[in-house]
């Protein structure tokens, strides 16, 4: 009497069948495609990292952060799918509230539509906004701020110095720390009046003297910056590594200098 056996698959003494070993191949190579796929649903509709390289967000941000970006506080548009945003119809999948007065958001640079940028929303739909005299002005009413500790940088000779920092509070009541390297005489701290067309926010960095943002209204500059160029919200800073906010040369990959290189004191904090 013969035992009769399913395809790919052998007999055991026990009478167990174990996978042959070409079944096993394709068993795994399914497993990483499953994995592949899901890894791809959550980059696409929920979160994705990013890594902070500049200093345009100092305090919030330092260099060397990493930052967990939700896309569904925004919706989804075309910018929302890696790799075939340009074979995408433009618009956006429920939008929801939209970008709020304060969030902190990672965008598309409008001139490109391709580079990430990051930034804080400070201008809404129909907002008119100013810099006089380092003070920002949001519908012709100065946004107050009060002094804060100083917060400690590098000078262009390697010297540690202290910088006024401000905190700032915006029409909402959102709280948030300033700082302000060239005190009130920056090169944007006194602009022409902003009118923040429809569909577009206003976008600004807390390092106010040292951030290319929307009071860039040239053709290479941030500008106004489209609903439909948000990619998500910064949520939480997940890991981080420098030696101090404008360190470039800590990598996230030197895992052997993290004893000295990781800001314990960043890791999971949330962003405001």
């Amino acid at each position: 009497m013969s035992v009769a056996s399913e395809p790919n698959k052998t007999p055991n003494s026990s009478g167990a069948v174990t996978k042959t070993k070409d079944g096993g191949i394709v068993e795994l190579i399914k497993i990483i495609v499953h994995a592949l796929i899901i890894a791809l649903v959550v980059r696409t509709a929920l979160f994705q990292p990013f890594n902070i390289p500049s200093g345009s967000l100092i305090p919030t941000l330092l260099v060397g952060d990493y930052v967990m970006v939700s896309k569904y506080s925004y919706g989804w548009s075309r910018y929302s799918v890696p790799l075939i945003s340009d074979i995408l119809p433009a618009g956006r999948i429920w939008s929801g509230d939209g970008p709020q007065r304060g969030d902190v958001a990672v965008f598309k640079l409008p001139s490109d539509n391709s580079t990430d940028y990051i930034k804080r929303v400070i201008g809404l739909p129909g907002d008119h906004i100013q810099m006089k005299e380092g003070r920002l002005y949001i519908n012709s009413t100065i946004v107050p701020r009060e002094a804060a500790k100083p917060f400690q940088m590098k000078d262009s000779f390697g010297r540690d110095v202290d910088v006024p920092t401000y905190l700032e509070t915006l029409p909402n009541g959102v709280k948030h720390r300033i700082i302000e390297v060239s005190g009130d005489t920056g090169y944007y701290d006194n602009t022409e009046e902003f009118v923040v067309p429809a569909g577009h926010y206003f976008m600004m960095g807390d390092n106010r003297d040292n951030s290319d943002d929307s009071r860039d209204m040239t053709n290479s500059g941030v500008g106004y910056v489209p609903l439909d160029n948000f990619v998500g919200k910064a949520q939480v800073i997940f890991f981080s590594v420098g030696d101090g906010p404008e360190d470039k040369s800590a990598s996230v990959l030197a895992f052997w200098q993290w004893p000295w290189t990781v800001r314990g004191s960043r890791l999971f904090s949330l962003i405001h």
